[in-house]
């Protein structure tokens, strides 16, 4: 058996999962496997009765994860479960959901077969990155979706200077920059217009928030070397920046501070039952697959 012990991760605080863990806990409990249950879902579903760990004994022990929740539950539980090499499989009790990719009522089969040993796995990367006021760390942190510098509240614009690997790429003034991994890539940044990224793509992508100027474009650089984005200024007095690794924040930026973003060590993996395209999972989330109905009117 490829996964003997199973850990159950659901969504913080979302009353309905009691009943499909259950159900996944009964699958994986009849193929065989040990079943454990993430400590704060244990406390927000009432499933006490099975073995409670919290993610550093999951970490050491656990052959799989089984996140069930929207992306940032599996953000979360992938920045945590990283450096023990745990792969993770995401079933997806939210909305859109494109790394919880598995349909809430496929979750049974689908995990039965994973146990199988019918199943991919793929490797995505991470971004770890600082905040840096003279010589000193203010803040760090590992990001899987992307690392975000943004205005704060109402204030204005705010200036950056951009260099990779010490080399001077440009000037940005916009309300903010996204820095994306490919799996990031369908998240904040394609909301901003930035291009989708095929997850088994070595790079980055930087795409701006509302630039000033128009010809600021999203540009995709090598995931092998460190970006260094300095704020050299802010568009008040009162103006103030944030930076976000995911859903870690750091809301006290100041001109001067350098934000340090590069490739991190540790990869996550991602299990999914075998056949798995992302091409299909684009085509569904995006709504590419529906054609515009045709009327008698209609040339």
């Amino acid at each position: 058996m490829h996964f003997k012990t199973v850990a159950l991760i659901g969504r913080y605080q979302d009353s309905g999962l009691d009943g499909p863990l259950r159900e996944l806990c009964a699958t994986l409990s009849a193929a065989g496997c040990q079943v454990m249950i993430e400590a704060d879902t244990a406390q927000n579903t009432g499933i006490t009765d099975l073995p409670i760990a919290d993610y550093r004994q999951i970490g050491e022990t656990a052959d799989l994860a089984v996140v069930m929740g929207g992306d940032g539950t599996m953000l979360g539980a992938g920045r945590l479960l990283a450096p023990y090499k745990v792969p993770l499989i995401g079933i997806n009790h939210g909305r859109l959901g494109f790394i919880t990719d598995i349909p809430l009522q496929d979750a049974t089969s689908a995990l039965a077969r994973v146990i199988e040993g019918d199943f991919e796995i793929e490797d995505r990367i991470l971004l770890e990155g600082r905040v840096v006021r003279g010589d000193e760390v203010m803040f760090s942190g590992l990001a899987l979706n992307d690392v975000v510098i943004n205005r704060a509240g109402r204030g204005g614009m705010i200036e950056l200077h951009i260099e990779l690997d010490g080399s001077f790429m440009y000037n940005q003034r916009a309300d903010g920059l996204i820095v994306s991994t490919p799996t990031g890539s369908t998240a904040y940044a394609l909301s901003a217009n930035g291009p989708i990224l095929h997850p088994q793509l070595n790079a980055i992508v930087l795409v701006p928030v509302a630039p000033q100027t128009l010809s600021n474009r999203p540009i995709v650089i090598p995931d092998s070397g460190l970006l260094s984005m300095t704020i050299t200024a802010l568009g008040r007095v009162e103006s103030g920046a944030s930076v976000h690794f995911d859903m870690q924040s750091w809301s006290d930026c100041q001109p001067g501070d350098r934000i340090d973003v590069r490739r991190a060590n540790d990869t996550l993996q991602f299990v999914h039952p075998a056949g798995y395209s992302f091409f299909s999972t684009l085509r569904r989330k995006l709504h590419w697959n529906r054609m515009p109905l045709l009327t008698d009117d209609t040339e």
